[in-house]
């Protein structure tokens, strides 16, 4: 950072105090990962400089025959990712991805069914705070009540009541195994479009270690982080006929030029994804995972559906009298990063919360196993026992500097 350090130190300091402090705390965000080298490379390239507005060989600009050639292979390594047809690799983010699905498919005021976000589902699966939600007409079904699973039972009853454009199924703190067939059944009885938003598990889809919706949806989008560790961004799936309906949605509909430094990363990062180790370290975040959550319900702590098939548990708090805003807080306070989340028919508001959610991405970049899950759940198990006791608080924080220390992020 010699040139940052010269020109704007403010910045530069602030990004120290970052890089330390994802090295001295353990990251349980389960929306979060670590990148590699080469995705942090791709991303602090000359191609930031490059207005690229269009796609490959159909640009607005001159210059672009290099950016072409990256994008080109974002384009063809994700379609090999996950056998899809077509690909769009520009969205910024995966609330762009889904926003210019909506463009492309459905008209505004159009029924939408999407999965409630107090029940798992996400900000663009139709909150009324979200864009997707103040644009369209959503319906919001949910989980069981005994058993906290999706509730085909009333997605299928909702489908066909109201008769939706779009089906939509995707999570962002369900830890179960989604099964996209019958969502895929109850769109056709329905005569809907069916989009999956896989930004959680899209690493998982990708190691063929969690069933891929590519086969059964018209539609699918995903973010590039998260569990397919590479850079910030999103990424749309679609079958051919939607191809040029897409990609005009996203270029010029919803965004202008893209991010061609960011679109080099995710094409390293898909390279990543399609190599053996990729599905190596998967296998380890479901293990990690599993065992996380294993070594939780041993502390004592409630988990929501009662454990995880994925890389994710969400914890729920109310038998040990603390909200999820209070945990959230005390785990900070020892070093351990995690972020508070409602549960299914949560009584408590959106920035209280009844539960955390915790994830293993992250950890498992590090190098951490099942062994440190289970000393990270006896951390986390503690300080939400004895949330007054500074002595105790004291104690866990070297614990954490203990792992942390034997498992080094971004060395030199």
């Amino acid at each position: 950072m010699r040139h940052l350090l010269e020109q704007d130190p403010a910045i530069a300091r602030a990004i120290s105090q970052e890089l330390e402090r994802q090295r001295g705390k353990i990251e349980l965000i389960a929306s979060e990962n670590f990148v590699s080298g080469a995705v942090l490379e791709a991303m602090g390239t000359v191609l930031t400089n490059k207005y690229a507005e269009g796609y490959p060989g159909k640009r607005y600009y001159g210059g672009c025959e290099y950016v072409d050639i990256a994008e080109e292979l974002a384009r063809k390594r994700v379609k090999q990712l996950f056998g899809a047809e077509h690909a769009n690799v520009q969205p910024h983010s995966g609330a762009q991805a889904n926003m210019a699905v909506y463009f492309a498919a459905a008209q505004r005021g159009d029924a939408i069914l999407g999965m409630n976000l107090s029940h798992g589902g996400h900000l663009t699966h139709g909150s009324p705070v979200n864009s997707s939600g103040q644009l369209y007409n959503f319906i919001p079904y949910g989980v069981n009540e005994q058993t906290y699973r999706i509730d085909f039972d009333e997605v299928r009853k909702l489908a066909l009541k109201h008769k939706p454009r779009i089906l939509v199924a995707g999570a962002s703190a369900y830890p179960r195994t989604i099964d996209f067939e019958p969502f895929a059944q109850i769109a056709e009885e329905a005569g809907a479009l069916f989009l999956v938003d896989m930004a959680h598990i899209a690493g998982i889809v990708a190691a063929g270690l969690h069933p891929s919706p590519v086969p059964h949806a018209h539609f699918v989008t995903a973010t590039t982080h998260k569990t397919l560790r590479g850079p910030r961004g999103g990424v749309i799936l679609c079958r051919k006929p939607w191809a040029q309906a897409i990609d005009k949605a996203v270029f010029p509909s919803t965004q202008g030029g893209p991010l061609m430094h960011i679109i080099a990363a995710k094409a390293v990062a898909f390279h990543e994804a399609a190599l053996p180790e990729f599905n190596t370290y998967m296998e380890s975040v479901l293990g990690n995972a599993q065992a996380l959550a294993e070594a939780l319900l041993a502390e004592g702590l409630n988990l929501v559906t009662g454990g995880t098939d994925n890389h994710l548990v969400l914890v729920d708090l109310r038998n040990i009298g603390l909200t999820g805003n209070e945990a959230q807080q005390l785990l900070d306070d020892i070093g351990i990063t995690v972020n508070k989340n409602a549960i299914p028919f949560d009584t408590a508001s959106p920035l209280v919360t009844s539960g955390i959610r915790l994830g293993t991405p992250a950890v498992t970049t590090r190098g951490m196993g099942p062994d440190e899950m289970k000393a990270i759940a006896g951390i986390v198990a503690h300080a939400l026992k004895h949330p007054h006791r500074y002595a105790v608080q004291e104690q866990l924080r070297g614990k954490v500097s203990e792992l942390t220390s034997r498992f080094p992020l971004y060395q030199p």
